[in-house]
């Protein structure tokens, strides 16, 4: 087991480094001036080459990345061109937001979507895993935006049970500020019970036709016995990878959601920073997310043996 953390410990760090590389080399590629952006039009050469030296930007680009990625280690990201705050804490409190919104959902969905794919699987092609296959696939189809509309239009505009705009911190006022992340959590957890009822179906079925469930059965186990104490342990392996990919994708890709329910996170965050061409929270921002989709997989991989034996004899 030791090894087989060790192992996958020493893949992440390369793959961290490709992570910088890459989100420096994007922001690179994004045309105009940081310096001229901060110093704006009426600003005179001499000042903006300053900045520019100032900043590294006269550098060549192994020199510059090389600077930055030494800042990062040391947890300097910048200041923002258009607030001039640390890019850094400006991150970290809208992620609050975003993370208390993402966590919430992916755990409600995973325990309803789960149990819901298993109950397919045992009664595959009757009524009942119809319905539950049909209600996935429309889940999965339906866009993200136009399902939070509708929930904002119905429990929003006609019921009048929950606020449509605005956010409360959960420190200031917890209660308050639980109905405003209401519709947003509701909106992902529908839209990724679709994903992951799929997927522990699929791996369901696959393992009902394994000899050691039949011989569990001979033995006069009950169904629920079965299904729980064989089937759910190995069933729930694949399900576990894709829920590290939900998650990372969801942190990644909130800010339609965020947009749609005006919340200030980190989706948020970063359209506001690229309409204002704030490059270095732009920077901060994908560095911030791509490192975070990169942990949490990690962590599903180091959790794998724990649900997989093959993994687990393997490690």
């Amino acid at each position: 087991m030791a090894g087989y953390i060790a192992r996958r410990l020493l893949l992440t760090i390369p793959t961290l480094v490709l992570v910088a590389l890459a989100v420096f080399a994007l922001i690179r590629m994004v045309p105009g001036d940081p310096a001229q952006l901060m110093l704006g039009d009426s600003a005179d050469a001499e000042t903006l080459e300053a900045l520019r030296k100032a900043m590294g930007h006269d550098r060549s680009l192994a020199a510059q990345f090389l600077h930055w990625g030494g800042r990062v280690l040391a947890g300097d990201l910048g200041l923002s061109i258009t607030s001039r705050e640390p890019v850094l804490p400006l991150i970290l409190t809208r992620f609050s937001v975003t993370a208390q919104i993402v966590v919430v959902a992916v755990v409600l969905s995973s325990l309803i979507a789960i149990p819901l794919g298993m109950i397919a699987a045992w009664r595959q092609n009757s009524g009942l895993d119809l319905g539950i296959t049909a209600f996935s696939t429309l889940m999965v189809s339906l866009p993200s935006f136009w399902l939070g509309l509708i929930l904002l239009l119905v429990f929003g505009v006609w019921l009048q049970w929950l606020p449509i705009v605005g956010y409360v911190g959960l420190a200031e006022a917890p209660l308050r500020s639980l109905s405003f992340v209401v519709l947003p959590v509701l909106t992902l957890v529908l839209i990724e019970i679709g994903v992951l009822t799929r997927m522990a179906r699929a791996a369901t079925i696959d393992v009902l036709g394994l000899e050691y469930v039949a011989h569990a059965r001979a033995k006069g186990v009950s169904e629920a016995g079965v299904m729980v104490r064989h089937v759910l342990p190995n069933a729930f392996a694949p399900t576990l990878t894709l829920i590290g990919v939900v998650l990372g994708n969801l942190l990644g890709g909130i800010a339609v959601i965020e947009t749609v329910f005006t919340l200030p996170g980190l989706g948020r965050l970063m359209v506001d920073a690229i309409f204002q061409r704030d490059y270095p929270v732009v920077q901060g921002v994908m560095l911030f997310i791509a490192t975070t989709y990169v942990l949490v997989n990690l962590a599903v991989d180091l959790a794998y043996p724990l649900f997989d034996p093959r993994v687990a004899a393997e490690a």
